[in-house]
């Protein structure tokens, strides 16, 4: 029985464990660009923030500035292209390079594949939205909220350009 109780509690530990590490902000694939979980990155923080406030130019102009100090950072990346894609006139031969980078980088970021697939639903491109969800479905074994958005967001694409 004691075993038993063991066992049980090292599983909750670990699904516990697996829940936390699904929004966060951290490069191993978190990212989301609204998440509640608190974010200890100033950068990320203020990002979110202007993301939330759909302050696209201004959330543009601080990551652009905090990847001169911290290139390296995929999240700052993700980040970038995200609000690219979101703001006005975007230049999507940055967000896709922008992504590229972010996935050069930690190339298990669930958040960048998430909205590269978004992006490529974009620019009519669903074959290539479909690898990233298979990618996904891949790196979220027990699921993941990039995975579902990603598949929700196919959904809507595919109802508003029936075939």
């Amino acid at each position: 029985m004691k075993l038993f109780l063991r066992s049980l509690g090292v599983l909750m530990l670990f699904l516990g464990s697996l829940a936390y590490g699904a929004g966060g902000d951290s490069s191993s694939g978190g990212g989301k660009a609204t998440s509640d979980v608190p974010v200890k990155d100033p950068v990320i923080r203020a990002a979110k923030d202007g993301i939330a406030k759909q302050d696209w130019l201004g959330t543009q102009a601080l990551l652009k500035k905090a990847l001169l100090a911290n290139p390296g950072n995929a999240d700052y990346h993700n980040l970038l292209a995200f609000s690219t894609r979101k703001g006005p006139n975007p230049d999507m031969n940055l967000v896709f390079a922008e992504y590229a980078e972010a996935l050069r980088i930690d190339p298990k970021h669930r958040g960048a594949h998430e909205y590269l697939g978004e992006a490529y639903l974009q620019v009519n491109d669903v074959a290539k939205a479909k690898e990233q969800l298979a990618l996904l479905s891949k790196l979220c074994t027990f699921g993941c909220e990039e995975y579902s958005d990603l598949k929700q967001a196919m959904k809507q694409y595919e109802m508003a350009h029936p075939q």
